[in-house]
């Protein structure tokens, strides 16, 4: 134990821990989105179980994240699956276990939702992990990759708490978040292999303007299943 703490490199932990802790913000916010709807006692579970998925799925996705981030198509699948996602945490169905609020009203179905969601974000994520990762000796990698995000996961918890605080206070905060989803999957569309194969990497005007779709799109969707659901509550019905 000695010896393998000794040969450390120590440069390449800090380095995965300022990753976790820039990239935590992501998760943070849809956790908190995730778990608002939640009962108040059942909360510290869906952000504890939530972030532990989270962290489960990056570091399972670290071994192939490279060869992952060039099959075509796959972006811009996650892409649109994450204004999806955005979407209905912002206006969730009131079939589907979610609350009035927005949020799921179980623990499974908040963890189920924090789970999907960065399962879609965490390609980009982890290969910035893996690159920090790739200066230690190779036996010292996967222990330096794990142990980063063991550390973070107080600071997305922490994160996740103070959100669905400053919701509670500003319910605006909802609009905000799933926004920034959006924005990450129009962000997610644009960079796609199968777009740059054949056009090269994208203007930063272009690839901006796909975020800022993409966040567009999510606010517009979760405006028009908001309307859909108060036209068909039985109470908006009623003389």
């Amino acid at each position: 134990m000695i010896e393998y703490l000794a040969t450390m490199h120590w440069g390449a932990v800090a380095q995965i821990i300022v990753i976790d802790i820039l990239l935590g913000g992501d998760n943070a916010i849809v956790i908190a989105l995730a778990c608002r709807g939640l009962p108040p006692e059942q909360r510290s579970k869906g952000i504890f179980w939530g972030t532990v998925g989270a962290i489960g799925i990056r570091i399972a996705l670290i071994a192939f994240a490279v060869s992952l981030l060039s099959l075509p198509v796959l972006r811009i699948v996650g892409g649109l699956l994450l204004v999806w996602i955005g979407a209905r945490l912002v206006a969730p169905a009131d079939d589907e276990g979610h609350g009035p609020g927005g949020g799921s009203t179980t623990l499974m179905g908040a963890v189920k939702t924090v789970i999907l969601a960065d399962l879609v974000m965490s390609f980009d994520n982890v290969v910035a992990i893996a690159g920090a990762a790739q200066q230690a000796d190779p036996d010292h990698q996967m222990g330096l990759v794990i142990f980063g995000l063991l550390v973070s996961i107080p600071l997305i918890v922490g994160g996740s708490r103070l959100v669905i605080t400053l919701i509670e206070r500003l319910p605006a905060i909802v609009w905000a978040g799933g926004a920034l989803l959006g924005w990450i999957g129009g962000s997610m569309v644009a960079g796609d292999t199968l777009i740059t194969g054949h056009f090269g990497t994208l203007p930063s005007s272009i690839r901006y303007g796909a975020a800022a779709l993409g966040a567009l799109t999510v606010l517009l969707f979760a405006t028009a299943l908001r309307r859909r659901q108060a036209r068909t509550r039985p109470e908006a019905s009623s003389p």
